[in-house]
This record gives C-alpha cells, structure tokens and sequence, in this order.
C-alpha cells in the first residue's frame, strides 16, 4: 500500500502528514460515484416527471425570515421557465458526469453552486447556525474537483490524453 506524506501551508500554519494513497483513491471513487447518484437520481426524477416545478418550493417551502425572499418569488413568478429546467437538469447532468468522472472539476463547479442557492433558499436553518447538507455537498463537491476525482477509474483520464487537450492546455481545468 503506497504511502505518501502531504506538506501544505494552511490559514498560516504548516500542516504535514502521512496518508495512504490507496485508501485516499478508494475514498474518492466512493465519494465521486455516491455524490453523482445522489445529484443524478434528484435530477433525474425531476426530468421524467411532468408535472415537476420548483415552483410550489420557491412560493411555499423558503423559511419565513429569508432573507433572499423576494428572490426566490421572482424566480417563482417570472422565471420558472429557466429555473425548472436548471434545476433538473443541471441535477442530472452533474450527477451523469461525476458517475462517469467526466468533466469532473466543471461539473462539481456547478453542482456546489446549485448545492449553495439551496442552503441559501434554507436560511435561517431550523438544524443548525450555518452547516446543513447543502453545505456538507458544496464543499464536497469542492473537494473532488480540487483533487480531480475523475481521473480515478473516469473518463477524465482518457479525456486528458486527447489531442484537443494535448493542443489547448486550460481545457484541463475542466477536467480531473
């Protein structure tokens, strides 16, 4: 089992220690494939059923004291033609590309934006000052972007290895 030592400097302090890169892998297969069915069968569901819309969510379910209110009910009123569609959608598609480890570090980029318009539409949180799932997901998300998660047993490996990314190198921030 391969282990390595990971030295970093965070909020100003050094930070060093051993990890195993093996279980490090499996972790993040886990954590990639758990976060893509639970984004994909949300989204999916939304997709397949007609009579879904956000809508009755944005007017009824946002707590009282939200202080983005008045967003959520423009959103309702005058754009639910766009927003429907996002939300259900952009829920499947990240979850289909963080099955497949396609695309990983673009489609965790927008799954953590969706996963904070969400815990936003959750202030005040009945559960907690800050923290609630939504959160816990965001920096999820965040993390296997950051450690370009697709790479591990995904199509971002192969993806990497085309000549389009070979020629234009920045595409490889959309990848991983």
């Amino acid at each position: 089992m391969a282990t390595n030592e990971l030295e970093t400097e965070l909020f100003g302090r050094n930070a060093r220690f051993n990890y195993s890169a093996t279980w490090v892998g499996y972790s993040l297969l886990g954590l990639r494939l758990i976060m893509g069915w639970t984004l994909f069968y949300a989204g999916i569901t939304k997709v397949l059923d007609p009579s879904w819309s956000a809508k009755g969510f944005l007017l009824n379910a946002i707590p009282e004291g939200n202080p983005f209110g008045g967003v959520w009910a423009t959103m309702a009123n005058d754009y639910i033609w766009l927003i429907d569609p996002l939300n259900a959608w952009g829920l499947t598609l990240v979850g289909l590309a963080l099955i497949l480890g396609a695309f990983v570090r673009f489609s965790a980029f927008w799954g953590a934006v969706m996963m904070l318009f969400y815990w936003a539409a959750s202030l005040p949180l009945a559960h907690g000052i800050v923290i609630d799932d939504h959160m816990v997901y965001a920096l999820l998300l965040f993390g296997l972007g950051a450690f370009g998660a697709g790479r591990i047993l995904g199509l971002d490996a192969y993806i990497e290895d085309l000549d389009l990314v070979q020629e234009y190198p920045p595409l490889q921030y959309l990848l991983g």
